[in-house]
């Protein structure tokens, strides 16, 4: 997680509720992407203040309430939605996994990654405010693909699609296959899971969790070991670690499909 130090912070652009927790504090900025500002206070334990558009962050409001619930992240303290979408949540102790003490140990780290990930998959999804993820994933992928949306830039080249054309062909033909048996993360990426010296801390960036199909989680899972560790070689050592006989690499070509639409 990247901090970058901010100067000060004008108060008048926060909803009143939340400037208190401003008063005496150090801010950082941490955004990661451009769909959301992200600012760390740093007070007390620490706290993340996201904002997004309007109703963007709900789902994701929503899915952390309910795996803080099971134990699996952290608490909310406010959750707002006018203009814009704001998110304040606690700081769950620990580091992220893209930190240098856990890229140091690659093999700690996939097997680490891969029984967290397995503990997740086996876990009762009974009440999941998101019970059809599935559902939700193809569609946005078709919209995504009427609306000319195509990535195959991030890929290992043997999940890679030369066209849209030949990914969406795989999409129609196999989509179908996917099932919606499991408690996804829905973007299980090194960032988003949080260890505090090795020790499971809490899961983190849930907007895309909900109930699914596992090969979703495992295919961001090795996408993840191959994009940070700059090298595909613990694949199959993550595979072996979460259970080979639960993993279908046909379905992890039919997820990679649906993932160059965005």
């Amino acid at each position: 997680m990247k901090l970058t130090p901010l100067n000060t912070a004008d108060l008048s652009l926060y909803p009143p509720e939340l400037r208190p927790f401003f008063y005496g504090a150090k801010l950082y900025d941490s955004s990661s992407s451009p769909e959301a500002s992200v600012i760390f206070i740093d007070k007390d334990g620490g706290y993340f203040l996201k904002s997004a558009p309007q109703g963007v962050l709900e789902r994701e409001a929503i899915m952390t309430r309910y795996f803080h619930d099971k134990g699996m992240s952290t608490n909310i303290l406010a959750y707002l939605s006018g203009e814009r979408d704001w998110l304040l949540t606690e700081k769950i102790r620990g580091a992220d996994c893209t930190a240098v003490k856990y890229l140091e140990q690659p093999e700690r780290l996939c097997d680490t990654l891969a029984e967290r990930l397995a503990m997740l998959h086996a876990m009762d999804y009974a009440g999941c405010p998101i019970p059809n993820h599935t559902e939700r994933y193809l569609a946005k992928a078709e919209y995504n693909h009427h609306s000319g949306i195509f990535d195959k830039s991030l890929f290992p080249g043997n999940w890679g699609y030369a066209s849209a054309e030949e990914a969406w062909l795989v999409v129609e033909r196999h989509g179908h296959l996917l099932r919606t048996d499991t408690l996804l993360h829905g973007d299980y990426c090194l960032p988003n899971i949080i260890l505090d010296d090795w020790r499971f801390s809490g899961f983190i960036d849930l907007d895309s969790g909900g109930v699914g199909d596992c090969h979703v989680d495992l295919f961001w899972a090795v996408w993840t070991l191959f994009f940070n560790l700059k090298t595909d070689k613990y694949r199959e050592r993550f595979i072996d670690a979460y259970g080979r006989d639960k993993v279908d690499e046909d379905m992890l070509r039919i997820v990679a499909a649906v993932e160059v639409f965005g």
